[in-house]
């Protein structure tokens, strides 16, 4: 590997804390490197001291000679009065950068709804963070640092974005550091990840699912105790592993070991004890959307929705901006009265719902983050345990000196937290969850994800996380053209009806098979043309293993929808239950099957 530069013996340290001690690290040719690591721990700054950006108290940055950098802010640093075009393609003529690959990917994946005639001031702060990050990728450089790129990007771009960034360069040559709480983006792009603590570096080899496995191994190999061996990274390995088959088909994720670490780790959530808890809580009827349709003047919004949302379901609800997210969750709420059809609410529903917004602590502003927590609840019970809201906000990630705290004073993230905690201390019984990993670090969407695993309750979530969704729901929908319509296949299905033409308009238009597309990407990548026999027929059975998967995740679903319909009948929903363990089982073992078909293709 050619260096392209390295930090060595760098320190940099702030009256009340060090960020960076004695820390020396290289980039070189072909690096994708992801940094990891609490808010406030310097990852940012690790990135603008490499940079050049930040000078560090001691130790040196190197270059490689006529080094090219682009770097993009977390912030917003565009002049107001500045023209789109003149922003991301400089004084090139039009026929210059027309002509340009690069310039006409990045125009049309990032930049397709905003007038480029326009001034900076004129747009939204979701178009600006586009145009700032377009101006950086239409530059040939060597070395580009990112931090936090998928902000304000949809779904959609977030899939574009890693995409590019794949394609950018040729395999070998230049070299990406960026910083993000995006997951499936880190899985995804990253080869390499480093993880800031403590004032040091530490990297791992591979992207967010292998940093998982290193670190819960490095944590078991260190432990002192039980309680640390028994670190809530080690539920997240368990469902990497389990869940999505293409989310561990990464050749440098250890699946052997990943299967010893977690031999003995439970599933991630007991899906027929939080269904029995949220029908206790809830009764049979939460709420039905009986042939809704919402109309403004003549644009219809939603049309003829049908939704019939049970008790203890845990939906994510996907769709592009103003697509009608946001008026489904207020018929759900009961902020949006029906053009046409019913609304049919349970009578003990009681709907909380974490918004974008962080309007709701303003009232506490000047109180302390214990007493405000205090006077809700005096305890509060999760995974069958009595927690304290002082244990609660440990859990969460606020240490003990911060609960003296005034809520004005807290950071973004620890102010996204806080308002969780308060609306779960509210006890309500069907929870939304809108764009909840803002102001987030990795760990952090961590520790909520682990708390909502043993949340009773109906939850519906809509977030461009394309990770939160998979870890967190069991069912995804989508609002595509006006209607509500399940995916069998999930994230993977959606995308790959955003690229289709609409269907015709019909009522209950039936989701096709799901089919992830991952096998066959890592197929062509292993062998090109069909090659030995061997590999002919390894590609007909990764096919084959492909749609059995399918299959028996659509029994899944379907079974699970039948347990929470019979929920009060203890003969069937034993009857069912042992079904969908069986179900399960066979699942696993024909993933297993399909890796192993996936090794023999490279």
């Amino acid at each position: 590997m050619t260096p392209l530069l390295g930090g060595e013996a760098l320190s940099l340290a702030y009256p009340m804390r060090t960020i960076l001690d004695g820390v020396s690290i290289g980039v070189g040719e072909g690096d994708r490197i992801g940094v990891v690591g609490r808010n406030g721990d310097g990852k940012t700054t690790l990135m603008r001291v490499l940079a050049r950006r930040t000078t560090p108290d001691d130790g040196r940055v190197t270059w490689r000679r006529d080094l090219r950098i682009g770097f993009l802010d977390q912030g917003d640093l565009l002049a107001p009065e500045a023209v789109v075009q003149d922003l991301v393609v400089g004084d090139r003529v039009e026929h210059e950068w027309a002509g340009d690959p690069r310039i006409r990917d990045v125009m049309a994946g990032l930049l397709g709804d905003v007038d480029t005639s326009a001034t900076v001031s004129t747009l939204s702060g979701g178009q600006r963070r586009r145009v700032a990050l377009a101006a950086q990728l239409v530059e040939d450089v060597d070395v580009l640092f990112l931090d936090e790129p998928t902000n304000h990007l949809d779904l959609e771009g977030v899939v574009w974005l890693a995409d590019h960034l794949k394609r950018r360069w040729p395999r070998g040559t230049g070299a990406l550091v960026v910083v993000t709480h995006d997951r499936w983006f880190l899985d995804e792009v990253c080869g390499t990840t480093w993880e800031v603590h403590d004032g040091i570096v530490e990297p791992f080899d591979g992207g967010y699912a292998a940093y998982v496995l290193q670190r819960v191994e490095r944590d078991r190999q260190s432990a002192a105790s039980e309680a640390r061996r028994q670190n809530v990274l080690r539920k997240e390995l368990a469902w990497l592993r389990r869940g999505a088959p293409a989310r561990t088909t990464k050749p440098k994720f250890r699946i052997d070991a990943a299967n010893e670490l977690i031999a003995r780790e439970p599933p991630v959530r007991d899906a027929v004890q939080l269904m029995q808890l949220a029908t206790a809580r809830l009764g049979k009827d939460v709420v039905d959307l009986l042939d809704v349709s919402v109309r403004y003047g003549d644009r219809t919004v939603l049309d003829r929705v049908e939704w019939r949302i049970a008790p203890g379901e845990r939906a994510g609800i996907l769709g592009v901006n103003g697509a009608g997210k946001s008026t489904l969750l207020g018929l759900v709420t009961g902020d949006v009265e029906a053009s046409s059809g019913r609304v049919k609410r349970g009578k003990t529903v009681r709907v909380a719902a974490l918004s974008q917004s962080l309007a709701e602590l303003d009232p506490f502003a000047d109180e302390r983050v214990r007493d405000v927590v205090a006077r809700q609840r005096a305890s509060y019970v999760s995974a069958g345990k009595e927690l304290t809201p002082s244990q609660l906000l440990e859990r969460l990630g606020f240490g003990t000196g911060e609960l003296s705290t005034p809520v004005r004073d807290l950071s973004g993230g620890q102010r996204r937290r806080l308002q969780l905690l308060m609306i779960l201390l509210d006890e309500p019984n069907v929870l939304i969850l809108d764009e909840p990993t803002n102001d987030m670090d990795t760990d952090m969407l961590v520790a909520i994800e682990d708390l909502l695993d043993s949340w009773p309750g109906t939850l519906l979530v809509v977030s461009h996380d394309r990770y939160l969704l998979e870890r967190v729901t069991d069912q995804q929908y989508a609002v595509l053209d006006g209607r509500l319509r399940h995916l069998p296949g999930g994230v993977d299905e959606y995308l790959r009806l955003r690229e289709t033409p609409p269907a015709p308009a019909g009522r209950d238009v039936p989701a096709p098979k799901p089919a992830d597309p991952g096998p066959k990407r890592h197929a062509q990548r292993g062998g090109g043309p069909a090659g030995s026999g061997q590999e002919r027929q390894a590609r007909k059975d990764a096919v084959r293993l492909e749609r059995q998967i399918g299959k028996l995740t659509a029994r899944e679903a379907e079974l699970e929808r039948l347990m929470v319909e019979h929920a009060t009948d203890a003969a069937r929903l034993a009857d069912l239950a042992a079904e969908h363990e069986r179900v399960a089982a066979e699942r696993e073992r024909t993933e297993h099957e399909w890796l192993e078909v996936l090794e023999v293709l490279g």
